[in-house]
């Protein structure tokens, strides 16, 4: 998946765990940008008595990097306060949850929202509301209401919202850790079987999701709107992260727990996929730890990846031309780790510069696409995925394609990808998978609903 349960020790910290990074251009508020940091990977809905929720031990961090250095420039932290209403039912809510601030909800969240721009915090929000999770029809009537009342619009012109949201990434799990076996190309795996159709294996599921809609000249470098594409400062690299206390100290009390020390990140996540199938096994939780600025450790998996190698060996005869790519495949770093510079597709730069870091890179001086094609700019549409990431972009598909050659031609114009390359896919869209999505902030659709997944 995109980045759940990617690394040994995060899996065992799902609270602390990172799972997808978007950041695009809004499409009903073209002069803002919306960046989404979901966590808690695979909720599922009917979770109780003790429902999803973020951790008051961990700190969540969305960065912005607007010069190109790969260090943030612009940080947005959130830190969350859990409060146990009546510490003597075993109940989550007593009642019917009507409102954000019902007294029938047993375990409201609370957070706080600070912003470090070049090193100077301000306190936006505190004792913000989230959300509770949707238990179902009877405990949290009217969820929409609910969500509503917890987006926030906060003094510096941002607009925020962190709370339980539908799983908006779509991927057949189920075919891609079993040797790789796409269900529409299975019928040519070393291993055949009929062709069949992808099945979404996050159908039904949930997240917990920090939202922030901020407008443009809060984040450009030269405090301009980003007006035109062909300038750098329109350029911003974005990334999250989940902080926790170096130790923690388990007291003699029930449930005591002491948390003390330096902060240490835990979990990181830029561009999808990165960690998960990028990074090898024994180097994964290292990457976790580590800023961005430190990616060219990690350079040579990017220009061999392994996926590339595992392609012809598990579809005989269907990736021949593969074995051409021997070299360094400066296309993928491009998409990965420094952003496409001008000059390699017609109208369209998202570079950062010579520094190798993993970073979602978001020109925002190209507006939203009316139609968007869910392929990015496989598909022609330059305000999709590897630009920024929108929450209906096919990453799994557009990244497969990507490692199985269709991007070499970008370095390489006499390089013919063979025609299963562009074809490539687990066979799912947001129509077939049971995805949808808001048109406006936060985009990703209200949570599945306990009672509803029973």
């Amino acid at each position: 998946m995109s980045s759940h349960r990617e690394a040994p020790e995060i899996s065992k910290d799902p609270v602390a765990d990172n799972t997808d990074v978007y950041a695009f251009v809004s499409p009903d508020k073209p002069d803002t940008v919306t960046i989404i940091a979901n966590y808690i990977p695979l909720e599922g809905p009917a979770g109780g008595p003790n429902f999803f929720e973020f951790g008051d031990d961990v700190v969540y961090s969305i960065h912005i990097d607007n010069d190109g250095d790969a260090q943030p420039d612009i940080t947005y932290q959130f830190r969350f306060h859990t409060v146990t209403r009546d510490p003597n039912t075993f109940l989550y809510n007593t009642g019917q949850i009507k409102t954000i601030d019902s007294p029938q909800w047993n375990r409201p969240q609370f957070y706080m929202v600070t912003k470090i721009h070049n090193g100077h915090s301000t306190i936006l929000g505190n004792k913000l509301a989230s959300p509770p999770c949707n238990i179902g029809p009877r405990s949290t009537p009217n969820y929409a209401d609910l969500a509503k009342a917890a987006i926030h619009h906060l003094p510096d012109g941002e607009t925020v919202f962190a709370g339980q949201r539908a799983e908006g990434f779509y991927v057949d799990l189920g075919s891609i850790f079993d040797l790789l076996d796409l269900r529409p190309f299975q019928n040519l795996h070393l291993i055949p079987t009929a062709a069949a159709n992808g099945v979404n294996g996050t159908k039904g599921l949930n997240v917990h999701t920090i939202a922030l809609q901020i407008p443009k000249a809060k984040l450009t470098r030269d405090g301009s709107y980003a007006t035109d594409p062909k300038k750098n400062s329109s350029v911003i690299g974005v990334w999250a992260t989940a902080s926790r206390q170096k130790a923690r100290i388990r007291g003699d009390k029930d449930g005591e727990e002491v948390h003390s020390g330096p902060w240490m990140q835990v979990s990181r996540l830029g561009n999808p996929l990165f960690n998960e199938v990028i990074v090898p096994l024994g180097a994964k939780d290292r990457w976790n730890k580590l800023p961005p600025s430190k990616d060219g450790e990690f350079a040579k998996f990017v220009h061999h990846p392994e996926v590339a190698a595992l392609l012809p060996v598990l579809y005989p005869n269907v990736f021949p031309n593969l074995a051409a790519l021997k070299a360094a495949r400066a296309d993928l770093a491009a998409i990965l780790l420094t952003g496409i510079p001008d000059g390699l597709i017609s109208g369209f730069q998202n570079f950062t510069g010579k520094t190798l870091a993993d970073m979602l890179r978001l020109n925002m001086a190209i507006p939203p696409t009316k139609n968007p094609n869910i392929l990015g700019l496989l598909g022609g549409d330059l305000a999709g995925f590897p630009n920024g990431r929108r929450v209906m972009d096919d990453v799994v598909t557009i990244e497969l394609r990507a490692i199985a050659g269709v991007t070499f031609p970008l370095i390489d114009k006499n390089f013919k990808p063979d025609a299963a390359a562009s074809k490539i896919t687990d066979g799912l869209t947001p129509e077939n998978s049971g995805v949808t999505f808001l048109n406006s902030f936060p985009y990703l659709d209200q949570p599945h609903g306990g009672f509803q997944a029973s």
